[in-house]
């Protein structure tokens, strides 16, 4: 049953602006999953936050993004999902440069940024549904699949998805965008803003031909293969977790890019779901570790922290898809149903392979964090955290082990056979196990100048620094205005302007000045010579 709710807010000479509410399972199992998850967040940030004066504004901001998310949830028109679209974006902005440093501001202004070529490129496509007589797509979207008109703005709501899910080539924003607080990290990566792209993807997926979808198979799928690898060669906690969601999301949009716009929703809310976690229990540990992201220190948490570890553990298992765990239901019905569909051998392949470095990635991050001994300075300070935060953790660790099989039952009511020959049915199982035992080598590794890393360190750093995207979109983007900037500078600021302008003005003043001073210094040799001057007038003028 789908519900259209118009609400008529003005009626001028006949023109009427009606605002339209979209009501069917899609947005209010989404709607349902964004509060549930924004409400644990904020009990949550209430203990984590306690230290900040500006507690009630950071909440604030937090309910404003919650409140955009809405408005893009069940909007079917074009022109309301843009306000929600750009709520997202510039709440977005706030929360990332929340810690005032020069680091937020840079990764604040690089989120913006990437940001504003999906709002272009949704305005552009406003524009061109002027051709059609009604912004609200949700009417014409079947009818109009396949024409040349929707094409384009397909295209463009594309290129809207790709900077606002963080495809390639808009990758290096949702790294950067770590310098946001924790909860608001939990929020983000879970239910709000990356996911954003994805459901407008899983709106308009109707009307996506054929190259659209192979274009958009071929960037999931490198963006997913890329952030599988970054994950393996980095080091800092959040980081991981906030490349795995690029994975995720990744994969997500391939779903989308097959056709199976359903299972991709399924996976959305189930990955929502674990995510949140995983930054919940990474903000306890970063608190009880002294502010410490990095995970070399880290150690032997499953002694000093017993629940949050639990709680890690849960949230990174169902990232790896472990059976009857919330991401297994989902991730594990997608590469089924890939092997079962009609997909190149790339895209097959970057899939599975993508799938064994997430398990890859999560089990380092499991040694690294909770085996062996502790790296840091002290452990005395370690300790379990709050009620708040326990309790928040708590809620969606339940949500975590039960809800894949809940919404498993919810969005695929009527039992489907996936009818595959055993090596392909075992073969997730085989690319899990894997990817499993290549993370516990990697965790195993001594640090020393023996290292893989640095012996070739072109290729780590290649791998570990997201296929230098972030240095595109920083220097790549600002070397040359820059460099320009200072060549302007050099020559007309400080070079001829200067000349002719302020210094040339102060020299010549200068000088004049020095000059009258002469004068005054009541000189012998000027008033004998001013005598004789004027004597000499004097002739002249009697003579004439």
């Amino acid at each position: 049953m789908v519900y259209f709710v118009d609400w008529n807010i003005i009626t001028l000479n006949g023109s009427s602006v009606i605002m339209t509410f979209l009501f069917d399972w899609v947005s209010l199992l989404f709607m349902g999953f964004v509060l549930i998850i924004s409400s644990l967040v904020i009990l949550y940030s209430d203990d984590y936050m306690s230290g900040d004066l500006n507690i009630i504004r950071f909440i604030m901001l937090v309910l404003m993004f919650v409140v955009s998310m809405m408005f893009l949830i069940i909007s079917p028109n074009v022109i309301s999902i843009l306000l929600g679209w750009d709520g997202l974006g510039l709440v977005s902005y706030l929360l990332v440069i929340y810690y005032q440093n020069v680091k937020s501001y840079g990764a604040g202004m690089l989120t913006v940024l990437s940001n504003r070529i999906g709002d272009v490129a949704l305005l552009m496509a406003i524009a061109w549904m002027i051709n059609f007589g009604s912004w609200s797509f949700i009417y014409y979207l079947d009818f109009l699949s396949g024409s040349i008109e929707m094409e384009l703005v397909s295209l463009l709501v594309v290129l809207a998805a790709m900077t606002k899910s963080a495809q390639i080539p808009f990758s290096s924003w949702l790294p950067a965008a770590m310098a946001a607080p924790t909860p608001v990290s939990a929020l983000v990566h879970s239910s709000t803003l990356v996911t954003a792209g994805v459901y407008l993807l899983i709106r308009f997926s109707p009307a996506f031909g054929y190259w659209l979808n192979v274009f958009l198979l071929l960037v999931s799928g490198l963006t997913m293969f890329m952030a599988g690898l970054g994950a393996n060669f980095e080091y800092d906690l959040k980081s991981i977790i906030a490349l795995s969601t690029l994975s995720q999301l990744g994969l997500m949009i391939m779903t989308i890019s097959v056709g199976l716009p359903t299972l991709a929703f399924f996976h959305l809310l189930t990955h929502a779901l674990f995510k949140a976690l995983l930054f919940m229990c990474a903000g306890g540990v970063i608190h009880s570790m002294g502010d410490s992201q990095d995970i070399r220190f880290m150690g032997g948490m499953s002694i000093y922290m017993p629940f949050t570890s639990s709680c890690l553990m849960v949230a990174n298992f169902a990232l790896c898809g472990m059976p009857f765990l919330a991401g297994f239901y989902s991730s594990d019905f997608i590469l089924e149903m890939f092997s079962m569909g009609y997909v190149n051998m790339f895209g097959f392949f970057l899939l599975f392979l993508s799938t064994g470095l997430t398990v890859c990635y999560s089990f380092r991050l499991f040694y690294f964090v909770m085996c062996g001994d502790f790296n840091f300075f002290s452990s005395y300070s370690m300790a379990e955290t709050n009620y708040s935060m326990v309790f928040g953790m708590l809620g969606l660790l339940v949500m975590s082990v039960f809800g894949g099989g809940i919404l498993m039952w919810l969005i695929c009511p009527t039992p489907s056979m996936i009818c595959l020959p055993y090596y392909l049915k075992f073969l997730t199982l085989f690319v899990l196990i894997l990817g499993g035992w290549l993370g516990y080598e990697m965790a195993g590794l001594s640090f020393s100048d023996k290292l893989f890393s640095m012996h070739l360190y072109v290729v780590s750093s290649f791998a570990g620094s997201m296929w230098f995207m972030p240095f595109f979109s920083t220097y790549g983007v600002s070397y040359m205005p820059l460099g320009v900037g200072y060549s302007t500078t050099s020559v007309f600021d400080s070079g001829w302007m200067e000349y002719f302008g302020g210094q040339g003005i102060y020299l010549l003043l200068f000088n004049l000045g020095k000059v009258n001073q002469w004068f005054q210094y009541n000189s012998l040799k000027v008033f004998l010579g001013f005598f004789v001057m004027w004597v000499v007038i004097l002739l002249f003028i009697l003579i004439y």
